[in-house]
């Protein structure tokens, strides 16, 4: 009976460490994460280099089942830099390369709406065109039909 009471602390135990575990895990890799891409950047790197280097690190340190997502990676790279300050001052000018300027996303998103709304407007006028033809097409029909009667199509009326 006693060793049942003892798993059962020690199950306990490890459910409440464990998650903490993993949560300083991740402290740990986007703050790494962090240093990677400012250091690089700092050293003159590219953006692209440099946020595929701190990305990379960020992923392989994650683990488990799910990846960690482009969008919060970058914002664990973005507050680790704001959280601390002091220790990547020179980094934040080059925060912006990691969120996409919003204004060109929704002019972006703008255009292609106007593009679609175009394009139904074409397609709207396009079927609005093939029914006039069509009844065109019916008018001239009827009157070429009222035109000629059978008589006159018949073949040995002379």
């Amino acid at each position: 009976m006693r060793t049942f009471k003892q798993k059962k602390i020690i199950l306990f135990t490890l459910g409440i460490f464990t998650p903490l575990n993993f949560t300083l895990l991740e402290v740990n890799a986007s703050s790494f994460g962090a240093e990677i891409f400012c250091t690089m950047r700092d050293g003159g790197n590219d953006h692209e280099s440099s946020w595929d280097a701190a990305y990379s690190y960020i992923k392989k340190q994650k683990g488990g089942l799910f990846k960690v997502a482009p969008k919060n990676a970058a914002a664990q790279i973005t507050e680790t830099v704001i959280r601390e300050k002091d220790k990547f001052s020179y980094c934040v000018e080059y925060l912006e390369g990691l969120h996409p300027n919003r204004q060109l996303i929704r002019d972006i998103e703008k255009e292609e709406e106007r593009k679609d709304k175009e394009a139904q407007e074409r397609e709207e006028k396009k079927k609005r065109l093939e029914r006039e033809l069509e009844e065109t097409n019916d008018e001239i029909n009827s009157q070429i039909n009222e035109e000629f009667t059978d008589e006159t199509l018949e073949r040995y009326s002379y």
